[in-house]
């Protein structure tokens, strides 16, 4: 197949990824040849390593650019009271979950496929944003507005808690994106122990 008329590597490239992410989120990595997705780029399949050296480095990279995009929009009011921080964290993550649903489920579920190397670059970003929350839930235990066992193990759970509402919720749904937000930030606030 022929590169497409008029294309150019400005515009090529982040369609390599765009494709990719698709693919990957639909079908899942291993299932998914760089042959696919060139053909959904509409270029021969050699040309894609003008834009990446292999599909692992596109995993790699996709997961990369999920992580600082994420740790990038996150933007922490440390001057304000824990449990405000925490509300925002809550309704931060699940609309930045549900507007980003495809590179969620691949941050997550293709972490198998990641190199050690890889692995390790992803883990690091991801421990991050993990421990701003962990802050977050800390200093509400200190101030005496939280109460928690363990601040390391309530961040995961709350992470994965949160992250799960991409599993389920639809738009158009019997709940909108409002009523989920309120309701989690509900169930988190009992599971910190803030009533």
């Amino acid at each position: 197949m022929a590169r497409t008329t008029g294309s150019h590597a400005a515009i090529t490239g982040p369609l390599v990824r765009q494709a990719a992410l698709r693919l990957f989120a639909r079908h899942g990595y291993a299932a998914v040849s760089m042959r696919q997705i060139a053909a959904a780029v509409g270029v021969q399949a050699g040309a894609l390593y003008a834009y990446t050296p292999d599909k692992q480095a596109l995993l790699a990279g996709l997961l990369v650019e999920h992580m600082e995009d994420l740790l990038s929009a996150w933007g922490d009011g440390p001057d304000a009271p824990p449990l405000d921080r925490l509300e925002a964290f809550v309704r931060f993550h699940i609309a930045y979950s549900l507007d980003h649903a495809d590179s969620v489920f691949l941050s997550y579920m293709e972490l198998r496929n990641l190199s050690p190397e890889n692995h390790a670059a992803i883990a690091a970003l991801r421990g991050r944003y993990e421990d701003a929350l962990t802050a977050i839930l800390r200093e509400g235990a200190a101030a005496g507005v939280m109460r928690l066992a363990d601040a390391r193990l309530t961040t995961m759970a709350l992470i994965a808690m949160l992250t799960g509402v991409t599993n389920w919720f639809r738009e158009g749904g019997r709940l909108d994106r409002q009523a989920v937000a309120d309701h989690y930030w509900g169930l988190v606030r009992g599971a910190v122990g803030a009533g």
